[in-house]
């Protein structure tokens, strides 16, 4: 008996040492978490201030590096190589477990870190091909000697960072998962560019648009899925002249044999709210006579951030912004001569492909009347605490087979199984970051369409300003020759009248320089009139926010920064101007209640600006989406076939020149519904959710409350989010701000001698949590307010906002 209660004495603390430090589920390995030596403890961050010497090896020189009052580094080297070094070095010191996690997320290999609940996600992106065209960039690059050495440098100096840890030292992150960081390779940079290419261009509609063509046939689609809005701003002014030879375009296929199937498939779509604004102003418009740019790119918005600040300086380039944690070079921002931003072009990049196979082995696929052999690769997949799963993704012609599945209804192949394969320009061959890299040595207009030569995806619009007093916008990229419509429709895979026709040549793209109007810019509408002779897609994101930052611009003079700014910022809606005084007044007062009718009231007198005070925004809002659901829902809304609804702007169409469409009916009702019946309906929603979640009419009403803006953490883990920030703008304003999308960096950039940058993100420069700068800049962006950039000529400028000096030192 002694000798049992002794064993069990023993077993006990060998079994709480067991459990402390495994990882269960979700609960970090809580002896590891809680460790005073180890655990979280040690991420608690103090101001560092002092200068330090870091000696590493691999440097050909030493690099001096000057960290700012937000921390951003501004880093001098000798060489290349060392420049990039450094980069690298810095942004994992700041942001390792954002690029791991990103890069893990790109290539499917969140598994291994989080178990069995990602494995649908890896499958997802494996199939997708991320790491398929990943291999192809790093392929690319060895015809261009500079950019791979610049990308290995970032790698060697990313793993120069790793070497200097222990395991006391790793993010807070890689403690609560519990798991350690790799070695950094190419191509995780390769993936990580990938994957800003997914998020900007890898939604597809097609097969919702073909469900749609299958119920409802082409008059109708045609004329609720026009390819020409009925309004529109576009980004190339309407009636420049098209200086080069057009070549001859490709022809449509004389049948599309895929428009006979409906499709249960659920796709990923297309996120309303991914976009951007740029514009840049020439110096007539201008206070000091130079021009002004601003951009400010729309994605999701995460704690760490999507951007990482930085200035590069080496022998031929200074160049200051942001770039993509992951990645070398400045993405968007200016040097000592021009000043650069992006915005998505919305170009028509990602089609789908119906496959049709020789049987369930998937060996084979029919293509222009014979039998093509598919390319398997096998991909596996690692789960942590799990098996290894291999899935095989068949590889066809145009790309791979996303998703397989049984024969849908109506098919007149019953018994052959079937695919949808993707054609998507992500996966071509690139050398992107030759773009950034030119850019930032870039002295002139000439050096700027050089350099865009080099871009392939997604496709951009590149805004440009110089100090010669040159202004100009170029819908850049790969941009796929087709015939008019091609990819509207999920096209049969068979036909070779469907591949593909080569590119739009790149000097052929859209651009403009030196407008007559003295300013250009993009908000993802349509990059070109109809005059443009090349087909780019049938839609684009609406008309609001271009019109109206066309609108200010045009009557702008003596601009200065503070102009800029104000409007980035701007909350009006260009959508309420259109369509609530309409909506109003064919509200019948005397079939509400009193609290019903004092909303009207106040949504009648609200200025149309989605400012984070106004109750009329949150009324507006929620009234308009409400009547968009009921306007479309009850014919779009199939379980077995997936459609999408019809535009907004297809629907403010509607509403303001269609009053006795049959749209407006219910066809889930017996009686037959109006225009007016659905605003009132609609209304009346609007105002009881709101009091359902709010109560009374009171100043919980107000904007910013009911839109709830917040900054999540990357990974979704509880407390390390911003919380609900107070602020106002809306989709359809120019401040772009959603609950979880908006202006993830505000940017504008004074050219003149000297040049100036200001700029904000919703963060900080560090990806720590427990740092003080987590978060720093967020309240500065929530105002709506910017920093200026520090922009140093050389190491040893002198400025009061310098707190701290490091060297990495050749070893």
């Amino acid at each position: 008996m002694k000798i049992l209660k002794a064993t069990i004495i023993l077993l006990l603390p060998v079994a709480l040492i067991i459990i402390l430090n495994t990882k269960a589920g979700s609960i970090p390995p809580l002896g590891k978490f809680f460790d005073p030596y180890r655990g979280f403890w040690n991420n608690a961050e103090q101001h560092a201030t002092a200068d330090d010497a870091i000696p590493l090896k691999g440097l050909k020189g030493d690099v001096k590096i000057t960290l700012d009052d937000h921390m951003i580094p501004h880093i001098f080297a000798q060489n290349d190589y060392d420049l990039y070094f450094a980069q690298g070095y810095m942004t994992a010191m700041h942001r390792l477990w954002q690029m791991d996690f990103q890069s893990r997320y790109a290539g499917g290999r969140l598994s291994e870190v989080v178990g069995e609940k990602a494995l649908e996600l890896d499958r997802y992106q494996r199939r997708m091909g991320m790491v398929y065209g990943a291999e192809n960039m790093l392929k690319e690059l060895e015809k261009h000697p500079e950019i791979k050495a610049a990308i290995y440098a970032y790698a060697d100096g990313v793993n120069a960072y790793i070497k200097t840890l222990k395991p006391a030292d790793y993010p807070i992150e890689f403690k609560i998962l519990d798991y350690k960081p790799e070695k950094w390779e190419p191509i995780n940079t390769a993936l990580l560019l990938k994957l800003m290419s997914a998020t900007l261009a890898g939604g597809s509609d097609e097969l919702y648009m073909s469900n749609a063509l299958k119920k409802f046939g082409k008059e109708t689609i045609d004329n609720l899925f026009p390819d020409v809005p009925f309004r529109a701003d576009p980004i190339i002014p309407a009636g420049t002249k098209w200086d080069f030879k057009r070549l001859p375009l490709p022809m449509p296929p004389d049948s599309q044999q895929a428009e006979e199937f409906l499709s249960s498939v659920r796709t990923r779509q297309k996120k309303e709210g991914i976009g951007s604004n740029n514009w840049a102003i020439s110096g007539s418009k201008t206070a000091s006579g130079y021009p002004l740019l601003a951009n400010d790119p729309h994605l999701e918005l995460s704690l760490p951030s999507i951007w990482y600040q930085v200035q590069l300086s080496a022998p031929g380039s200074n160049s200051c912004g942001v770039s993509i944690p992951g990645a070398p070079c400045v993405i968007i921002g200016f040097n000592q001569d021009i000043a650069w931003g992006v915005t998505n072009v919305d170009a028509d990049v990602l089609d789908f492909y119906k496959i049709r196979f020789r049987d369930s082995a998937f060996k084979e696929y029919r293509y222009n009347n014979i039998w093509k052999k598919t390319q398997p690769r096998l991909e596996k997949i690692v789960v942590r605490g799990g098996a290894t799963i291999t899935d095989t993704v068949f590889y066809t012609h145009h790309g791979p087979v996303v998703y397989t599945s049984k024969p849908a209804r109506f098919s007149k192949a019953q018994n052959v199984p079937q695919g949808y394969a993707m054609r998507w320009i992500a996966h071509d061959p690139s050398a992107d970051v030759a773009t950034f890299y030119y850019l930032n040595r870039a002295h002139n207009y000439s050096d700027y369409r050089k350099a865009l030569t080099y871009y392939t995806a997604p496709a951009q619009n590149f805004v440009f300003a110089d100090n010669e007093n040159n202004i100009a916008i170029t819908a850049n990229g790969y941009i796929p020759m087709k015939w008019h419509g091609q990819g509207k429709y999920l096209l049969d895979g068979s036909l070779p009248e469907n591949d593909w026709h080569g590119r739009i040549p790149a000097e052929q793209n859209p651009y403009v320089r030196n407008p007559k109007r003295n300013f250009v810019s993009s908000a993802n509408q349509p990059s070109a009139d109809n005059t443009y002779p090349y087909y780019i897609n049938w839609e684009f994101s609406g008309y609001e926010r271009a019109h109206r930052i066309n609108t200010r611009l045009t009557t702008m003079s003596k601009a200065d920064v503070d102009s800029m700014r104000a409007l980035q910022n701007d909350n009006y809606s260009v959508l309420a101007k259109e369509v609530l005084p309409l909506m109003t007044q064919l509200v019948n007062t005397e079939l509400l209640n009193a609290s019903q009718r004092r909303a009207l009231n106040i949504v009648k007198n609200w200025n149309m600006k989605f400012d984070a005070g106004q109750i009329g925004a949150s009324i507006f809002e929620i009234w308009q989406k409400n009547l968009y659901n009921r306007i479309w829902a009850d014919d779009f809304n199939d379980k077995q076939a997936f459609m999408r609804f019809p535009s907004r702007d297809r629907t403010v169409e509607l509403l303001t020149r269609e009053p006795a469409s049959h749209w407006f009916d219910d066809v889930s009702t017996p009686e037959k519904e109006t225009r007016e019946d659905l605003i009132i309906a609609s209304f009346k929603t609007a105002v009881d959710s709101l009091e359902r979640r709010f109560g009374p009419l009171n100043k919980k009403w107000k904007w910013a409350y009911v839109k709830q803006s917040r900054v999540s953490h990357l990974a979704k883990i509880g407390g390390f989010g911003s919380g609900v920030l107070l602020n106002g703008g809306s989709k359809t304003s120019v401040n772009a701000l959603g609950e979880s999308h908006g202006p993830s960096w505000r940017m504008v950039v004074a050219l003149g001698k000297p040049v100036k940058g200001f700029g904000v993100f919703p963060g900080g420069q560090s990806g720590n949590p427990g740092s003080f700068y987590y978060d720093d800049m967020i309240d500065t962006w929530t105002k709506g307010k910017l920093n200026e950039l520090l922009f140093l000529q050389s190491a040893s400028q002198k400025n009061n906002r310098i707190i701290r000096h490091l060297t990495l030192q050749k070893q």
